[in-house]
């Protein structure tokens, strides 16, 4: 399989230089997203396109034929990438709109065009080329041969990256080598969903979400509180769940209180499914949560820029469950001091977040919140990051 795998990306470096002698189209709009779900920044930007803008043609092109299928379901244009018409289109597109990587779309078909990196939140921990340490410095500070052969979008530069604050300009500029100045301040395009009223948000499930996410809305009202759980991704830790959590224990303890866990995992990172909880939910990793997290009181995380988004909510709860931190920090660097810029009650163990749990510990310091969002979001708190984009782009003729 290596070999073939090889022969593979040998060939899409071949593709790649001749993707800049394609003409482009500026009416003609791809977007991707992670592992070709329709989830993240990239799927509100679409959506907001394709109500908004009629002057462009918005295309969702994906590596997955499920995603493909879900966008053409609610009457937008959608095409696997591999098809002819998702390879042309790919080609044709002026902007390319991404979560992550041009890997998103496909990255030989990237050159030429205007890659715009809407990123999948703001960062606690180092990422790209600001990384000095722990596994994924074979590929920005080694520059082991395959690693980096292997993941060659990790190199693509973006033309614009959207950030929120002077801050994170730093950040992001550093992180993927680009000027200062091809950061654009807009913030997130999903969190729109957790700023609206919520009337508004169920208006948008019932329209553009799948059958599951309208069925977990529908039965999460019957609890009285709700926790989403939601860590990060561990270079060297594949599972969900630290050493010692018990599944069973900590199930009875939210039955005991009529509360329901929504079990979120990191889209890399996999868990045993064959076994059901009365008051535990396992969402799939490529699920898009952000419809969803309006409804719930209470976000458990760790070290996941997802407590950002959170903190947009008022009257919302935050555990930070810090079972590993010692082990943590030697393989991922944080960008800040992160004592001092982190909001909620802190647990470094199973017990302890049971503890928490059955007493209701888990306010967010008033004081803290309001520096963390001046400090993260700045400006770019508010409804209309799509349009910002847009304007900030020129792209509403």
């Amino acid at each position: 399989m290596q070999i073939v795998k090889f022969f593979v990306y040998l060939a899409a470096y071949a593709i790649y230089p001749l993707s800049f002698l394609f003409p482009r189209n500026k009416n003609i709009i791809a977007f991707g997203s992670f592992h070709g779900a329709f989830i993240d920044n990239p799927k509100y930007l679409f959506l907001y396109f394709n109500l908004n803008i009629p002057a462009k043609r918005p295309i969702w092109i994906s590596t997955d034929r499920r995603s493909v299928a879900q966008v053409r379901q609610l009457g937008f244009e959608a095409y696997w990438v591999y098809s002819p018409k998702g390879f042309y289109y790919a080609l044709r597109s002026k902007y390319w709109f991404i979560n992550c990587y041009t890997s998103d779309i496909l990255f030989c078909l990237a050159g030429g065009a205007t890659v715009v990196n809407l990123w999948h939140g703001m960062p606690m921990k180092c990422i790209e080329f600001g990384i000095t340490q722990g596994e994924l410095a074979k590929r920005y500070v080694h520059k082991d041969f395959w690693d980096v052969f292997f993941h060659p979008a990790s190199f693509r530069r973006p033309d614009y990256f959207a950030s929120t604050t002077d801050f994170f300009d730093e950040v992001f500029s550093t992180s993927f080598r680009i000027k200062k100045s091809q950061c654009l301040h807009v913030g997130c395009a999903r969190n729109e969903l957790l700023l609206q009223p919520i009337e508004k948000t169920l208006q948008h499930i019932e329209r553009y979400e799948p059958q599951q996410t309208r069925t977990i809305v529908h039965k999460i009202q019957q609890y009285e509180k709700v926790y989403v759980y939601m860590p990060t991704w561990r270079d060297s830790q594949l599972e969900i769940f630290a050493n010692g959590f018990d599944l069973d224990i900590f199930n009875d303890t939210l039955k005991s209180k009529n509360y329901l866990a929504l079990m979120k995992p990191h889209i890399n990172t996999y868990f045993d499914k064959s076994k059901e909880y009365s008051n535990l939910i396992f969402l799939p990793g490529n699920m898009d949560i952000y419809p969803i997290l309006p409804f719930t009181d209470v976000l458990i995380s760790d070290y996941s820029g997802t407590i950002y988004d959170y903190l947009l909510m008022k009257d919302k709860g935050i555990i930070l469950f810090h079972y590993d931190y010692e082990e943590y920090v030697k393989e991922r660097e944080f960008i800040f001091p992160i004592n001092d810029n982190i909001a909620g009650k802190r647990v470094y163990s199973f017990e302890e977040l049971l503890q928490a749990v059955i007493a209701d510990d888990y306010a967010v310091d008033s004081s803290m919140r309001t520096f963390i969002l001046n400090k993260f979001w700045g400006t770019t708190i508010q409804l209309n990051v799509c349009e910002n984009i847009v304007n900030q782009l020129h792209l509403a003729d």
